[in-house]
């Protein structure tokens, strides 16, 4: 996975936990710092996707 997006093959990924609330737990405290030590997208542009994405907000 890590070989695909620093490859420009995909901008990220979509997980889903098996259960809840353990799941959850598991992969924030498990994966989230194992991604961050491997410097892989610590940080963000702005505060919603929206944001992050470079997205134009809609008129209204």
């Amino acid at each position: 996975m890590q070989e695909w997006f620093e490859a420009g093959a995909c901008d990220g990924f979509m997980l889903q936990v098996p259960y809840l609330p353990g799941g959850l737990e598991e992969l924030v405290h498990g994966l989230v710092p194992e991604l961050q030590h491997r410097g892989l997208r610590t940080e963000y542009d702005g505060s919603t996707l929206r944001d992050s994405l470079g997205l134009p907000r809609p008129a209204g």
